[in-house]
């Protein structure tokens, strides 16, 4: 091993405790450091206490590891970042279960003298920002959902007839519609003209169409029967909920824009190579830039897998040596957004042929006892794999060389 000196560091929010582990014996007395320059130039002083700059081990623990990282990278320290599933399963595997943060900082330490962990060379800031940015949009998405189930809530006891005006109720016509009807009345008082003038000033709509949207709301107005006011509070938190879905919407659109510069910025080729894989559109290939990184960092497809908590699972006890299911100790937003690609090569199969999508129909059609989502994580395999080889190879997709290639 290169590394015989380990600094455990277990981060809290304020502070951090540090155990100084040589050769699997602790080196003087456990102490503690500010998670600010102050402490960081603490801990740097006992770091140049060695001959060897040591090895930094340490768990991912969200927001306040950051600024330690920071550090790290700015000197150029070499550190281990652990999940903290992984974390706490290594330690417990190793070490009697006691749990302080002196004790948490020791077996830390111990991990990578008793199991060995490949070290990766840390990402340009540009990925963390790109990171940030999916983390954001995700943020924006989960509040796009929780606002449109409150308007859709909402309009039950206004003007729920309103929500089959368009095919898909959602939108930003959608929304500019409600907007301005957002209660039965506000349709009944109006004559068809007003109404008709009200759907002209409304961008994509035209006068054709706009007669018989007309006609369909006077139609589902007049059946409509109200619980709530037209002036009552039910109306103005429906333009609330629209007003604050044309926001976040908006939003959204930014912030992909955003992530497309960036993404092109570090590394444009990969834009250009996911974008090549049917059903996988702008999006969802940025996000996957943000959350994979760059997989050129990776030895193996199985890394990867291992990184998004997609590797298999396993309990071994005495003669019991058993399989479980995915472990799920990766990052869980890549492996959101890697089954969310599966459906959507799945929508485009029959214009955009895919040989994951090739598979996936195969083994529904074959197995009757593996559900759906089994096979939708051996396709998530699949796409991996499949990336990490046009990266490596720095190839486009070809869906007829990607047929033939018995490793995809």
């Amino acid at each position: 091993m290169k590394q015989n000196v380990i600094f455990g560091i277990d981060v809290s929010s304020k502070s951090s405790t540090v155990c100084v582990v040589m050769d699997r014996i602790k080196q003087g007395a456990t102490f503690t450091i500010t998670n600010d320059s102050f402490g960081y130039q603490k801990l740097y002083d006992h770091l140049n206490q060695y001959l060897i700059t040591p090895l930094v081990v340490l768990e991912a623990t969200g927001v306040y590891s950051l600024s330690l990282q920071a550090f790290l990278e700015d000197y150029h320290i070499k550190y281990l970042r652990l999940n903290p599933l992984k974390a706490k399963k290594l330690m417990d595997n190793n070490l009697r279960h006691n749990k302080t943060d002196k004790v948490d900082a020791y077996r830390l330490a111990l991990i990578q003298f008793n199991a060995p962990q490949r070290l990766q060379k840390p990402q340009s800031r540009e990925y963390h920002e790109l990171q940030n940015a999916s983390r954001y949009y995700e943020e924006l998405t989960k509040a796009v959902v929780v606002n449109k189930n409150q308007l859709h809530r909402n309009l039950q006891s206004t003007f729920p007839q309103i929500e089959r005006i368009l095919s898909n109720p959602t939108g930003t016509i959608y929304w500019d519609i409600v907007s301005m009807f957002p209660h039965a009345k506000s349709v009944l008082n109006l004559n068809e003209t007003q109404v008709m003038q009200k759907l002209l000033s409304l961008h994509g709509i035209g006068h054709q169409r706009a007669q018989t949207l007309t006609a369909t709301l006077y139609r589902y107005a007049r059946q409509a029967y109200p619980y709530d006011r037209q002036d009552g509070i039910t109306v103005r938190a429906i333009e609330r909920n629209i007003s604050n879905l044309i926001s976040l919407n908006d939003e959204r659109t930014q912030v992909i824009d955003y992530m497309e510069k960036l993404a092109k910025k570090v590394n444009a080729r990969a834009l250009t190579i996911y974008l090549s894989i049917p059903g996988i559109a702008l999006t969802t290939a940025v996000r996957l830039i943000a959350e994979l990184g760059d997989l050129r960092r990776f030895d193996t497809s199985a890394q990867i897998d291992a990184f998004v908590g997609i590797d298999p699972g396993r309990y071994q006890s005495g003669e019991k040596d058993s399989h479980l299911g995915i472990t799920k100790h990766g990052n869980h937003i890549a492996r959101k957004i890697l089954y969310h690609s599966i459906t959507q090569m799945e929508s485009v199969k029959a214009v955009q042929p895919c040989h994951i999508t090739d598979y996936y129909d195969k083994k529904k059609q074959s197995s009757h006892s593996r559900g759906y989502k089994k096979i939708a994580i051996a396709s998530m395999h699949k796409l991996i794999r499949t990336l990490f080889a046009l990266i490596t190879h720095n190839q486009l997709y070809d869906y007829n060389i990607a047929t033939k290639n018995q490793r995809l």
